[in-house]
């Protein structure tokens, strides 16, 4: 019998890694003979980069760069197997985890970091870039990631900037000069792992949907307005020289607004596209081919709830095994709410680690443990379902 094993990470708990050899050992003690294919999953968020690394046969890489306020960071990123395909989390290098609850302002913090990252990638001969682009500290439309790939900025008075391209400097910047910009862009493709449609501007664009959760709660709710009311305006006027830079329009495509305007920074300076992370998540990992001819596939994640429907780990896993077929049981440190869609899109049946008598925070700090349990106790359950027909 041959069963795939495929979760996300348990966020706070185990990475996706992790939580494939739990359940194995939950799966070997049901069904000692078998087969068993592990491929750790992500969405494009947090944990891509290891998911995508482990499922590929590649490494990790860890290179110090600037961090969102400049000071120096050491971040990691992925070579895929093919030694030619490089995975990224901004969040690594300028994410804002990175900057101190008390420092938290998007006028003043920069995606420089990233695109050192790109370029040190780029220098190691990768020529094929996934890039996630969630949990960023950044409002800068990717200006910051374009400089150190060797764009020049320019402000009103004609005088280079010479600072990390940031939210207040988009406000600044009076021309682009793309003639530096590396030429091994030119050779390279760029996929965004992007889940969200914002576009770039407006009532539903990165400076007021997105631009408030990345202030410090000291700057009060005035200050948080006038933040994103002055980003809006900086980056309503950068993007009118980015377009004509570039000769393309981005600010209306869905996902620009990703990420304080990451996603337009790679449509407009690599050339690049945006697609959902699980999506990217399962065409590289080869999720298709590898599951074929499997009796069941084993997924999970830390919480099963409404949103896991709308484009996360399970829905992408679901989308793929009902195309050929195969059974999914989903194991989850908890399930809540209604989650009736989960069933109608390919799930065959829930189960959690938290019950009746066990609490969240036993369950998070138990959950290598807990885990192998629980995954037994489904595939028990699967098998005498499926005995019976």
């Amino acid at each position: 019998m041959k069963i795939v094993i495929a979760p996300d990470s348990f966020k706070g708990s185990l990475t996706a890694a992790e939580a494939c050899d739990a359940m194995e050992k939950g799966v070997r003690n049901a069904v000692p003979a078998a087969h068993i294919i592990k491929i750790p999953m992500a969405d494009g968020g947090e944990g891509t980069v290891t998911a995508l690394v482990s499922a590929t046969g590649g490494s990790l890489q860890f290179q110090n760069v600037h961090g969102p306020l400049g000071d120096e960071v050491t971040a990691h990123y992925g070579i895929l197997g093919d030694g030619k395909t490089a995975v990224i989390e901004m969040a690594a290098a300028s994410g804002l985890t990175l900057v101190p609850p008390g420092k938290r302002n998007p006028l003043f913090t920069t995606t420089y970091g990233t695109g050192e990252l790109i370029a040190t990638a780029a220098e190691k001969g990768c020529r094929a870039f996934i890039i996630g682009i969630g949990g960023s500290a950044t409002n800068d439309c990717g200006a910051g990631m374009a400089q150190a790939l060797g764009v020049t900025f320019y402000n009103k008075s004609g005088s280079r900037i010479n600072d990390w391209m940031n939210g207040h400097w988009l406000g600044e910047t009076g021309q682009i000069d793309l003639t530096g910009l590396s030429p091994i862009l030119k050779e390279s493709r760029f996929t965004a792992a992007c889940d969200v449609d914002n576009p770039l501007l407006g009532p539903r664009g990165c400076a007021f949907v997105y631009s408030p959760q990345k202030c410090s709660p000291r700057l009060g709710t005035g200050k948080v307005k006038s933040i994103a009311e002055k980003l809006e305006t900086n980056m309503a006027a950068f993007s009118d020289l980015l377009e004509a830079a570039v000769d393309r329009r981005v600010r209306n495509i869905e996902g620009a607004g990703a990420a304080g305007g990451l996603g337009a920074g790679l449509l407009a300076f690599t050339g690049g596209k945006l697609q959902k992370g699980i999506d990217i998540i399962l065409k590289t990992s080869d999720f298709a081919e590898r599951i074929k001819g499997a009796s069941l596939i084993l997924t999970g994640e830390g919480k099963i709830d409404y949103q896991t429907t709308c484009g996360k780990t399970l829905s992408g896993i679901a989308r793929e095994a009902k195309k050929q077929g195969i059974p999914v049981v989903a194991i989850a440190g908890m399930v809540t709410g209604n989650i009736k869609n989960l069933y109608d899109m390919g799930i065959t049946s829930c189960f959690s680690i938290c019950g009746r008598s066990l609490d969240r925070a036993t369950a998070m700090k138990e959950a290598a443990d807990l885990l192998p349990r629980i995954s037994k106790k489904a595939v028990r359950s699967f098998l005498t379902h499926y005995s019976r027909g």
